[in-house]
């Protein structure tokens, strides 16, 4: 008997250990993601917070908030747009808290520019790209 070379890549194509390929599940919902979504939410509600109770900012800054939960949202879904904008938002972030921290020196604004430091070489990922739709 002869043995058959499957090396084509065709449905009859195994691995090199002689399993059979299988087609690869869809990539699930990476817990980073969620992170990131998470604390688009809480940044939404401090800024709502802020202009409603606080009168800490003025009202346009809404339009913010709401951009934070549609991301936030989309995020959860994978959609390209929502991880644009969460994108976006991370690095604006990551510059004016890290502008704030040297003109005040405050020690929170470091350690939050850090966080969307952190945030957004999460989101460049190859892995996080490929996952989006």
């Amino acid at each position: 008997m002869t043995e058959q070379n499957n090396s084509g890549a065709g449905d009859n194509a195994t691995h090199p250990d002689g399993a059979p390929n299988q087609p690869s599940p869809a990539p699930s919902l990476l817990p980073g993601l969620a992170a990131i979504a998470l604390y688009l939410l809480l940044l939404a509600a401090t800024i709502a917070i802020g202009v409603v109770a606080g009168h800490h900012y003025p009202p346009l800054f809404l339009i913010f908030s709401v951009l934070l939960v549609a991301a936030s949202g989309g995020l959860l879904m994978r959609f390209r747009w929502a991880w644009a904008l969460a994108l976006s938002a991370v690095v604006l972030l990551t510059g004016y808290n890290l502008w704030l921290f040297s003109i005040q020196h405050a020690g929170a604004a470091l350690v939050q520019g850090l966080l969307n430091l952190v945030f957004f070489l999460y989101l460049v990922r190859t892995e996080v790209r490929e996952g989006l739709r």
